[in-house]
């Protein structure tokens, strides 16, 4: 049985076989059954390596923060986790690089981890469990946005749109030229993708 720890677009905490890409962390969310009590602990949403160092830990493990799974980066980042300043430095780097450059308000400021945390605190909910999202032409969505249609998460990848499942891309459509369109991507993250950030995508992408 499968533990209930697999992040969607939506930003949703399901249960789902597989780890996908990358592991990310929001605190403290489960309780000694390892069962999800609560949306987030934290203003801190990292997306990690799955390994590094030799680190071991017990998934879920009591009183430890929850070990949450992503199918790829791009997933994270419309979750509004960003990268690792530990783990993914060289990502983190990059993406702090892209923010002075494409966030709005933050040319010629020094990116750091505590105040990119604080705007994307802001754009991650409206309130626990519920995921703020913010409407935006299609044709202005740069590579690895996610968008919602019809109650399905999609990403933006070229001129197609991938749908999202739990083990990868086995869906595909063409990328709108018009109209607008919910983004679940928060608009920072989204202003970074723009700015040059190149989120990695799983390798069902390219199927």
């Amino acid at each position: 049985m499968p533990l209930q720890n697999r992040v969607t677009p939506f930003g949703e905490i399901v249960a789902a076989p597989g780890r996908g890409l990358l592991m990310g962390n929001r605190g403290i969310l489960h309780d000694a059954d390892r069962t999800i009590v609560r949306d987030s602990q934290v203003r801190r949403w990292i997306a990690c390596r799955l390994e590094f160092r030799g680190r071991h830990r017990r998934v879920m493990a009591p009183g430890t923060w929850t070990e949450l799974f992503f199918l790829d980066e791009a997933t994270a980042l419309a979750a509004g986790h960003r990268p690792c300043a530990e783990c993914r430095h060289a990502d983190y780097r990059r993406f702090q690089t892209a923010w002075q450059l494409g966030v709005p308000g933050a040319a010629g400021e020094t990116a750091r981890a505590n105040t990119m945390d604080v705007v994307l605190h802001a754009e991650r909910r409206v309130r626990p469990w519920v995921k703020r999202t913010h409407v935006a032409a299609f044709s202005s969505l740069p590579d690895g946005t996610y968008v919602a249609l019809d109650g399905q998460a999609w990403l933006v990848h070229g001129d197609r749109r991938l749908a999202w499942s739990a083990d990868g891309y086995h869906h595909r459509a063409p990328r709108p030229v018009g109209g607008d369109v919910t983004v679940l991507t928060p608009p920072s993250i989204v202003a970074v993708l723009r700015a040059g950030y190149q989120a990695e995508v799983h390798p069902s992408a390219a199927g």
